[in-house]
């Protein structure tokens, strides 16, 4: 995974986890790259130093990393958990068939019903071109604190 500083044309700054180094231009191409504080798509990558790696600095950021959080912000958290699970709850699980199981639904060859499963970004855009309508679904860590 590559972390990328990001910035939008309002001055928001925020990060960024991208599979590969092009991976940001096709999201950034093809819509799903937006600022998560005003939703604007105008986003571009801020000039970051290189990391190198150090066993204090290893310890050091697994406690930067520790997740805590304001009441409002766990209860956001818990309902946003609730949400999910209730998807997953009510929907079929088609694994890898996701993007043709998607078709089939869109293009009426079986009945509508509610799926999740895995697709490629290349799979997820070609859907989304077709007018299929989709949505990552978060996998959320089962702590907050």
């Amino acid at each position: 995974m590559i972390r990328y500083g990001l910035i939008c044309d309002n001055g928001h700054e925020f990060e960024g986890w991208f599979s590969e180094s092009a991976d940001f231009d096709r999201q950034k191409e093809s819509g799903f790259l937006t600022c998560p504080v005003c939703s604007s798509l105008h986003v571009s990558k801020t000039l970051m130093a290189p990391s190198v790696s150090t066993a204090r600095k290893k310890e050091a950021q697994a406690a930067q990393h520790a997740l805590t959080v304001n009441a409002a912000q766990r209860d956001a958290f818990a309902k946003i958990k609730e949400a999910v699970a209730a998807i997953r709850a009510n929907s079929e699980d088609v694994g890898e068939r996701f993007p043709e199981e998607a078709r089939k639904i869109h293009y009426g060859e079986t009945d509508a019903r509610g799926i999740i499963g895995q697709a490629s970004a290349d799979d997820v855009r070609s859907l989304i071109d077709e007018g299929i309508e989709i949505a990552p679904l978060p996998v959320l860590p089962d702590d907050v604190n």
